[in-house]
């Protein structure tokens, strides 16, 4: 027997014989083979397990494009700006395979986000005036632009911040005509608030955003109520949710007097995603209006005043709201009908309450998109609160309104839109300076950036 020798505290190799060898290459083919046997018939056991579980993450990534896409649809809808869409994430339709597959690249760990985010809209506007027959006809540019910042203080709490353009004295816009001698353009700060957020509890105080679910007939998407907001979602089995909001509005404050201000709240519900989905929300608003120090005549606008120029009405607005949408002609074209009903149980007079209507056809979101939409709108004078409804044409109160739009998308992050507002006063004794039958008219040209 040969002897063992150390070098350096190890044991040396045996020299190895033909035979020892051929033996170690036979061991090594068979634990290959029965290696491989052993592979192909886990994967094989395993394909069905797999195949459902790829089945159901495409299901859910379809029903989660879907509710993305109504969303975009509504957003773009309110603001008047597309809504940039996020990035796709392909799943691969390919059956898996038993053969074995490449490893994949270990992914690099993400680089924090950032605790600041900006983002800002830009609208140039060409905008025509005619039918009136006791006045000129009147043409005229306007700019608008906004620009937002959020930061991330912690988990749950964030401070906001928006400058805009526009009359600091005018809440319902941030329209800027083009005159006055090229004088240079004013910009306000339009919104300063901490948000919190507690699960589903979310909560703002300072300028805010508008916290309701809103058309025009009652809020002016410019206004950004001043206060303290606070608004629950919960959700429901099988997708519905129920979602409840309040806000304390401090209109106008007075050192020696009742300061103005207005308590509200909102109930709404949706359906779950899906081919058909409906909302439908109501609230009720308390307004008291005691101190009127702040106010101008671009806030009292149409409303009936005393002859001691107070408001003649009180405002306990309740305010209907609801959408239904229906996606079954396919993504680029829902159909969505919006509905709004007002009615002020305070009112001094009988001219107490406004409704109006809106259908929509297509979808603004993504590049090359087409959207249609008609309105028709029915005001009386002191069925709303003219200071935060809205401006789109120059009649605030006791109007007949319809409107007919055109959307386009040319590219991500823009939107091109044509509005014709057609409308009258509705009824002649509330008509003022406007001829009681006159029709007037509005076309609007837009072309909005958002970044």
């Amino acid at each position: 027997m040969a002897e063992n020798r150390t070098f350096g505290g190890r044991f040396a190799a045996r020299p190895r014989t033909p035979l020892r060898g051929a033996a170690i290459a036979l061991s090594l083919l068979f634990a290959t083979t029965s290696s491989g046997a052993m592979a192909q018939s886990a994967s094989a056991e395993q394909i069905a397990d797999l195949q459902r579980q790829l089945d159901a993450l495409k299901a859910e990534q379809a029903q989660t494009a879907a509710r993305i896409a109504q969303v975009e649809n509504t957003l773009g809808r309110i603001t008047g700006v597309p809504v940039a869409p996020p990035p796709a994430t392909p799943v691969s339709g390919a059956p898996i395979s038993g053969a074995a597959a490449a490893p994949a690249p270990v992914a690099l760990a993400a680089k924090p986000a950032s605790k600041l985010q900006l983002s800002g809209d830009v609208r140039v506007r060409y905008e025509s005036n005619f039918g009136d027959t006791d006045a000129r006809n009147r043409d005229r540019g306007v700019v608008r632009a906004r620009l937002r910042a959020n930061y991330a203080v912690s988990d749950h709490i964030m401070a906001g911040a928006q400058l805009s353009t526009g009359d600091d004295d005018d809440p319902n816009t941030a329209d800027v005509t083009l005159s006055n001698w090229d004088d240079d353009l004013r910009v306000s700060l339009d919104q300063i608030y901490l948000r919190g957020t507690w699960g589903n509890l979310v909560v703002h105080a300072g300028k805010i955003p508008q916290p309701f679910r809103r058309t025009d007939l009652v809020w002016d998407g410019d206004v950004s109520p001043q206060g303290l907001s606070a608004a629950y979602k919960q959700p429901l089995p099988g997708g519905a949710s129920l979602k409840a909001t309040g806000l304390y509005f401090q209109i106008d404050e007075a050192s020696r007097a009742k300061d103005s201000s207005m308590v509200g709240g909102q109930i709404e519900f949706a359906t779950a995603p899906g081919v058909f989905h409906a909302e439908l929300a109501a609230g009720y608003y308390d307004y008291r209006l005691n101190s009127i120090t702040g106010a101008d005549a671009g806030d009292f606008r149409s409303n009936l005043l005393t002859p001691a120029g107070r408001y003649l009405s009180d405002f306990d607005m309740l305010d209907i709201v609801g959408s239904a949408t229906f996606a079954g002609l396919g993504e680029r074209w829902p159909v969505q009908l919006i509905g709004n009903y007002v009615h002020n149980y305070g009112a001094a007079v009988d001219a107490d309450t406004g409704y109006g209507a809106d259908l929509f056809v297509g979808r603004a979101s993504k590049p090359h998109d087409l959207r249609f939409g008609y309105g028709y709108s029915r005001t009386e004078v002191d069925a709303v609160l003219a200071a935060f409804s809205h401006d789109n044409i120059d009649i605030a109160t006791n109007y007949l309104l319809h409107s007919l739009s055109v959307d386009y998308v040319p590219r991500a992050n823009t939107l091109l839109n044509l509005t014709l507002y057609h409308y009258r006063p509705l009824d002649p004794l509330y008509a003022g300076a406007n001829q009681p039958r006159d029709w007037l008219n509005r076309v609007r040209l837009n072309f909005s950036v958002n970044f």
